[in-house]
């Protein structure tokens, strides 16, 4: 049977290079996803509402309704593939997941994005480590292994 390479999109993060020492892993904490999702369909379902409501809808629920079932499915759907996110911070790289790689010398910025942490380079990349459960921890992290001082603390 021929071997099949992952896509890549799905690829694993990569190896890492000789002496280079893991310092952290960041994965992607499911009560902060399902947390995500619920504020979502809230916010969503309330706005549903609110817009069915001065259409002159007669069923206004039918919008809160609606958003919970679609922002669910979808939530229940991508999971899978959401939570095994794994990004490997080493002391000289920042490794993520489809072959991402950050050299820590061309960070130029961490920092906190509602339940995830926005890495910036130098370069202008921009990257999600995504459904953090102390996302200020983890750039602080971050900003930490890279030399930088890190603005929140």
């Amino acid at each position: 049977m021929a071997r099949i390479e992952p896509d890549s999109v799905m690829a694993r993060s990569a190896p890492l290079a000789e002496g280079e020492v893991l310092v952290a892993e960041f994965r992607a904490d499911r009560a902060t996803y399902w947390r995500s999702h619920l504020i979502m369909a809230v916010i969503l379902g309330a706005f549903a509402g609110l817009v069915l409501l001065w259409q002159g809808n007669p069923y206004p629920v039918a919008g809160p309704v609606a958003a919970v079932l679609a922002i669910g499915a979808r939530a229940a759907f991508l999971a899978s593939e959401a939570l095994t996110d794994l990004w490997r911070l080493t002391d000289r790289r920042l490794l993520g997941p489809g072959g991402r790689i950050v050299p820590l010398t061309q960070l130029q910025t961490a920092r906190p994005f509602l339940d995830a942490v926005q890495i910036v380079t130098t370069t202008g990349d921009k990257h999600l480590l995504k459904y953090q459960a102390d996302p200020k921890a983890t750039a602080g992290r971050v900003l930490t292994a890279a030399g930088q001082r890190d603005p929140s603390a």
